[in-house]
C-alpha cells in the first residue's frame, strides 16, 4: 500500500474510531436530555469554546506549521543533499510554535472565562432566564477544557508530519468516553440542568486525557523538547506570518457555523438541539473522508521538491485521484442522507426523550445539511493543497465570501422563504443549513477556479461521477424497497433495522460499483477476497 493510501486509511481509522464514540455520546445525550432547555444550553455552550479550538487547532497549524515543519523533515531525508540537523531545526521550531500556542491560548482561556456573560448575547441571544444562566455556566467550565485540546491539535501537527496519523486522530476517543461515562454514571435521578453541569466536568476531564495519551509519542519524535520563544528563525517568521491570515481564515469559517447557531437561538425551542444532532452526523463523511485523505495529503504535498513545473505536476496527480477517492465514499453517503437518512437518525438518537417525530425533524434538517456535503469534502483538499504552496491568504479571501453568503442566504432561507412553505419551524432549521451548503460550492467554485490558474486544469471527473451517483440511487432504491415492503413487521427496533437496511444499501453500491470496474471498489473488494482466500 502506497504511503498516499496508507495514511489516508490511519486517518480514516482515527477519525472513525473518535466519531464512532462521538456518535455513542450524542446517543447518550438524546437520551437524557432529548430536545430540552437543558439540552439548547449545552450545545450552544459549546460554541464559544470550540471557537478557540476551531480558531488555534488543528486547522490553522495544517495551514501554517505543517507545510513547514514538514518541509524541513523531508530535507532530512533529500538523496541529494541529506542534512540531519534539519531534525533538530525543525524539533525548535515545533517548541516555539508550541510556547507561542500554550501562552497565547492561556491568556484567550482566562480573558474568555472573565467575558462569557457577554458572549452568550452573541451565539444564543434568543436564551432567557434559568436557560440563560446555565449556559453561561457551562462555558465557563468548558473554556480550560476546550484550552486543553488546542495543545492538542498542536501534537496532532507533530505526528502527522511524522506520518503518525493514527494516535492524533485516534485521541478523541478517550474525550467522547469521558462524556458518555459522567451521562451514564449521573444521568439517573440527576435534573437535566445538574447533569448538564456535571456532564461539562467530564468534557474537561476528556480533554487533559485527550491531551495526555499524545504527549509521550510526540516527545519521542522531538529531538529537543524545551519551552523556547525564539521568534527570530526564518521559519518560525514564515509560520507566524501564515499564522494570522490562516486565523482569520479559520474565524470566519466557524462565523458560518455561528450564525446558524444565532439564527437557530431565534426559533422555538429544539432548534439548537436539531441543527446539532443532523450535524454530527453530517459531520461523519466529511471528516471520515473529507478529512482523512486531505490531512495525509498535506504532509506528503507539502515535501514535494522540484522545479515549479514538476511540483504542479505532481499536485495535479495526488489532487486529481483524492477527488476520485473522496467521491466515491461522499457520493453514496450523500445518497443514504437524503433517502434513508430516516433510518439512521431513529438508530443514533431514538431513545428516551428522543421520539420519533424528533427522528423525523432532524432528518429534514439533515436533508438541507446534504446541499453542501461534495464540495465541502473535496474544498478541503483544495486548501491543503493551497496550504502546501504556503498560501493562506486565497483561502482567507474566500471564506470571507463565503460567510457573505452564509449571512444572506440563511435568514433568506428561515425567516422569508421556509414560512412560506410550512410554519413548522423545522423547516427553517433545514433553510439554514442548506444556505451554508449552497454557499460551499460558492467557496469550492472559486478555489477551484484559483488553484487551476496556477498549477493546471483539475476538478470533478463528471463521468466518474454519474457512475457513483447511479449505483447509488439503485442501491438506495432498493433498500428503501426493503425497508417499505420486505421489512414490514419486523425489524421495529430502530438499530437492527437501520442495520439490516443500511447492510444491503452498502453492499450493493460496493457490489454494483465493483461490476462497472470503479478501481476504488475493486481495489477494496479484491484485497478483501484475498485475505479471505489466505485464511481459507
Amino acid at each position: 500500500m502506497s504511503n498516499k493510501k496508507s495514511g489516508a486509511l490511519f486517518v480514516g481509522m482515527g477519525i472513525f474510531l473518535s466519531r464512532i464514540a462521538g456518535l455513542l455520546r450524542e446517543r447518550a445525550f438524546a437520551h437524557y436530555f432529548g430536545n430540552s432547555d437543558a439540552g439548547d444550553a449545552f450545545k450552544a455552550a459549546l460554541k464559544i469554546p470550540n471557537f478557540l479550538q476551531n480558531l488555534f487547532g488543528e486547522g490553522v497549524l495544517s495551514a501554517s506549521f505543517i507545510p513547514v515543519y514538514a518541509g524541513l523533515l523531508a530535507r532530512e531525508h533529500n538523496e541529494n543533499t541529506p542534512n540531519p540537523e534539519d531534525h533538530l531545526e525543525a524539533s525548535k521550531v515545533a517548541m516555539t510554535i508550541g510556547t507561542l500556542l500554550f501562552l497565547m491560548t492561556l491568556f484567550l482561556v482566562v480573558g474568555g472565562i472573565a467575558a462569557t456573560p457577554f458572549l452568550i448575547d452573541t451565539i444564543a441571544p434568543g436564551f432567557e432566564g434559568g436557560k440563560r444562566e446555565l449556559t453561561i455556566k457551562l462555558v465557563q467550565i468548558f473554556f480550560p477544557g476546550t484550552g486543553l485540546v488546542v495543545m492538542s491539535a498542536w501534537c496532532l501537527g507533530i505526528l502527522n508530519s511524522h506520518r503518525r496519523f493514527f494516535l492524533s486522530y485516534a485521541a478523541p476517543v478517550i474525550w467522547n468516553i469521558s462524556i458518555i461515562a459522567t451521562l451514564l454514571f449521573f444521568g439517573n435521578g440527576t435534573s437535566q440542568y445538574d447533569l448538564a453541569i456535571i456532564a461539562g466536568w467530564g468534557l474537561v476531564l476528556g480533554s487533559f486525557l485527550q491531551v495526555a495519551v499524545q504527549i509521550p509519542t510526540t516527545i519521542k519524535l522531538l529531538k529537543y523538547f524545551k519551552p523556547r520563544l525564539d521568534t527570530k528563525v526564518l521559519h518560525v517568521r514564515i509560520i507566524m506570518k501564515n499564522f494570522v491570515p490562516s486565523v482569520i481564515s479559520r474565524g470566519v469559517v466557524q462565523v458560518s457555523s455561528y450564525i446558524d447557531n444565532i439564527l437557530a437561538s431565534l426559533l422555538p425551542t429544539g432548534a439548537v438541539s436539531n441543527l446539532a444532532f443532523a450535524q454530527t452526523i453530517y459531520v461523519l463523511p466529511v471528516s471520515l473522508f473529507g478529512m482523512s485523505i486531505s490531512a495525509s495529503e498535506l504532509p506528503e504535498m507539502s515535501s514535494i521538491i522540484g522545479s515549479p513545473e514538476e511540483i504542479y505536476a505532481k499536485l495535479r496527480d495526488r489532487l486529481q485521484r483524492g477527488i476520485q477517492r473522496i467521491s466515491f465514499f461522499i457520493v453514496p453517503s450523500l445518497c443514504a442522507f437524503l433517502i434513508l437518512g430516516d433510518v439512521l437518525v431513529s438508530a443514533l438518537y431514538q431513545t428516551g426523550e428522543f421520539t420519533e417525530k424528533d427522528t423525523h425533524v432532524v432528518w429534514i434538517v439533515l436533508i438541507g445539511s446534504s446541499v453542501g456535503l461534495l464540495a465541502s469534502t473535496i474544498g478541503r483538499l483544495y486548501s491543503s493543497t493551497f496550504f502546501s504552496l504556503k498560501d493562506t491568504r486565497t483561502t482567507l479571501n474566500f471564506a470571507f465570501i463565503r460567510i457573505f453568503f452564509t449571512t444572506a442566504l440563511g435568514y433568506l432561507f428561515a425567516f422569508k422563504l421556509a414560512p412560506m412553505i410550512s410554519t413548522d419551524p423545522v423547516y427553517a432549521t433545514a433553510g439554514l443549513t442548506s444556505s451554508a451548503g449552497i454557499s460551499g460550492w460558492i467557496e469550492f467554485t472559486l478555489l477551484r477556479r484559483k488553484l487551476n490558474s496556477i498549477i493546471g486544469k483539475t476538478g470533478v471527473d463528471f463521468r466518474y461521477q454519474s457512475k457513483l451517483w447511479g449505483s447509488a440511487m439503485i442501491a438506495a432504491s432498493f433498500a428503501l424497497f426493503v425497508k417499505w415492503f420486505v421489512l414490514f413487521g419486523f425489524f421495529t427496533h430502530p438499530i437492527p433495522r437501520a442495520f439490516f437496511v443500511l447492510g444491503i444499501y452498502g453492499c450493493l453500491y460496493f457490489g454494483i460499483t465493483y461490476l462497472i470496474k470503479i478501481e476504488e471498489s475493486q481495489t477494496i473488494i479484491n484485497k478483501l477476497k484475498s485475505k479471505i482466500l489466505r485464511r481459507g
